[in-house]
Order: structure tokens, then sequence, then C-alpha cells
């Protein structure tokens, strides 16, 4: 029999039959409904929902609570989904603990990995577990929890041919997730009208910044003040990670135009010649509006493909770059895209990685089709 690890890798992460959560609802059914021994705080949104989720687990920890953290997708390794008191979980024991239940039922990858960590929760008897949503939210695997605070993090167009095509119908799908007597937490004010029309208790609209979500959310549960200084260390692998000094390396998976907007901006200067990327882009991403948005970086561009199904050819990403960039060339494999880029960059220049969170995690050693 194969290991966990491998036995996820070969789910689909796609429900052939469509998206709900009736066959979530009975894997849970079947492990005892574990989602019911714990409250939950539930981050959904476009973009910032990781590391919301981890800067308000760490901030909840802070406050001396037993946290519980579910996030998705991964960089370096499956492990860093699924976190109990501050630790990465056993990713075999929690997987294996949901395996027979999941196969019977004919479970999708996300919805076994989503099953692990609330089993997971429930046997760690955490006092709250955050949760970041998949895609959407009415129809999540992770809509099955019992939700004392929702956290919207933005709205942008994303996932369109499957939660809609404007931002208004996305925030609608997102916020579906809220229960009667949630508060929730808006960074965008605008959405307060479809917070209430979900039966939201109490609305709090702070910051758009991860951290003034994360505060207001541990707040929120805790009825009391937290440091917002306990979360300084927070980091996360492919958020805007600096990986060498010369040349100049940073990975950041921002893998639309709302997050290629928040990370522009926070590019350190480069030393000289602007920067060289080297990038993956799913083709349901809108690819050609974001390698315009890229351009505005340095003329060089390496493209490339993460294993993902839905990455663009390098070469059809290559074709769509030439319109924004000097030079623009293929290199399908990441590992040699990484070097070629590197070579053209020099050791006085730049290089960004980015794109896709997928290309971040074959770059870090996991060649998977997330």
């Amino acid at each position: 029999m194969p290991s966990a690890t491998r036995w996820v890798e070969s789910l689909s992460p796609w429900p052939a039959d469509g998206f709900g959560t009736g066959r979530m609802l009975a894997l849970l059914r079947e492990l005892g409904d574990p989602q019911e021994r714990f409250p939950a705080i539930h981050v959904v949104g476009t973009n910032g929902k990781s590391t919301t989720t981890r800067l308000t687990e760490t901030l909840l920890a802070d406050a001396g609570l037993s946290v519980g953290a579910y996030l998705s997708p991964h960089v370096r390794g499956w492990s860093e989904r699924i976190r109990v008191a501050g630790e990465e979980a056993a990713f075999e024991a929690v997987v294996g603990g949901v395996r027979p239940s999941a196969e019977q039922l004919g479970a999708t990858q996300f919805e076994v990995l989503t099953a692990a960590a609330l089993l997971a929760f429930a046997e760690a008897g955490v006092d709250v577990a955050v949760v970041e949503a998949g895609l959407g939210g009415r129809h999540d695997a992770t809509n099955v929890l019992r939700t004392r605070v929702v956290v919207l993090t933005s709205v942008a167009l994303d996932h369109t041919d499957v939660l809609g095509d404007t931002r208004e119908a996305i925030a609608a799908e997102k916020l579906a997730v809220v229960q009667p007597g949630c508060t929730v937490v808006l960074g965008e004010p605008e959405w307060r009208g479809l917070a209430e029309e979900n039966g939201a208790a109490a609305i709090v609209v702070t910051g758009r910044s991860n951290l003034a979500l994360a505060v207001a959310a541990a707040e929120t549960f805790l009825g009391r003040a937290v440091d917002p200084h306990a979360a300084d260390g927070v980091a996360l692998a492919g958020r805007l990670e600096r990986r060498g000094e010369s040349p100049l390396e940073v990975w950041d998976g921002a893998h639309n135009l709302a997050g290629l907007g928040w990370l522009l901006p926070r590019l350190p200067a480069p030393p000289s010649g602007g920067w060289t990327v080297v990038c993956s882009i799913l083709r349901d991403k809108r690819p050609g509006m974001m390698l315009e948005a890229l351009s505005v970086l340095g003329p060089t561009l390496v493209a490339t493909e993460s294993r993902n199904g839905r990455a663009l050819p390098a070469d059809e990403l290559a074709a769509l770059a030439s319109a924004h960039f000097e030079h623009a060339e293929a290199v399908p494999e990441p590992v040699a895209a990484r070097a070629r880029a590197l070579a053209l960059a020099g050791g006085g220049g730049a290089l960004l990685v980015t794109g896709s969170l997928y290309l971040l995690a074959e770059l870090s050693g996991e060649h998977r089709d997330l």
C-alpha cells in the first residue's frame, strides 16, 4: 500500500460530480463529526488567506489558546497545511486516520486533507481552529464548521468560471459561509450588506492588511485585546520570500492580478537594470493582463510551466509575454528556467519568481500535480 503522502498525491483535486459539501459531510459522519468538537474562525477571500490564517493562529496562541490551523496550498511540503499547537502535524498519521473512510466514499484530495485536519484538531482538543477556505465558500469542503468568526480578506476576479464573473457574485459565494450568530470581519466595507443578508450578528470593518484582519479576528473571538507584535516573526514560504542576495532573488506566489497589485509596490529596489522575471501562470488567471502588469519590472522574462494541468504551456506564455517584454523566452522545465533566469540576471541583477504557488512548490522540491 502506498504511503499516505503518495496516496494523497494520486487523488484528484477536483470533484468529478461538481462542487458541494454532501460527500464531505458524509466523510465527517464516518469520522464521528470531529468538526463539532471545537469552534472555528473561517477565513475566506481571494488573496491573503494563508497569511491571515497564520497570523491569527499566532495571535491566539500568544493569548494562551491551543490552536489548530489549516492552510492551502503548500510550498515546501504537504505538512505545511495542517498545524496543531504551533507545529506541523504528523502528515502520514493524520491522513492515515481518514484514509479508509475517504477511500470508501471516493473523497477528493482537498476533502481528504480537510477531514484530516479537522480530525487532528478534534483529537488534539484545540480551543479553536483557524481554517482557510479552498475555492469560494458556499460549496467548499471547509463549509462544515462550527464557526464563530468569518474573515473576508479581499474580493477580486478569480475562479470566475465557478464563482461568478463579478466581484459581487464572488463575494456572495464567499460570504455564504456565514452562520447565524457569527461575527464577520471585513477588510473591504462594501460587503457589509452581504454579510448582514447572510445572517451576521455583528460586523467588524478593519484595515485591509493581513495583520489588521488577523488582529480583528483574534480579538473578536477572544473578546479582548491581543498584542499585534506577537505575530512579528510570522513568515510564509513563497510570500515575498527572499531566497538570495547575489543576485537578489525573491519568490512570491502571486497568482492573479490582485496578487500582483499587492506584490509589485512591495518589492525591494533591484540593484541595477530592473528585475528578470521567471513565471508560470494558470490559463484561467488572465495571463495576458498579468504579464502586462509584470512588464513594469524590467525587459526580460523567462516563461516556464508548473505541472498543474491548468498551467499555460511555456511557449504560449512566452508568446504572450513578447508583447510586453523586450526579451521573452520559453524554458518549460522550472529548475532549468530558474537557472536560465539567474544567468540572464547576472550577479548584480535581481530575479523574481512568481505567477503560481505550484511553480514555487516544484522549485522547492515538491514536484507534484497539486
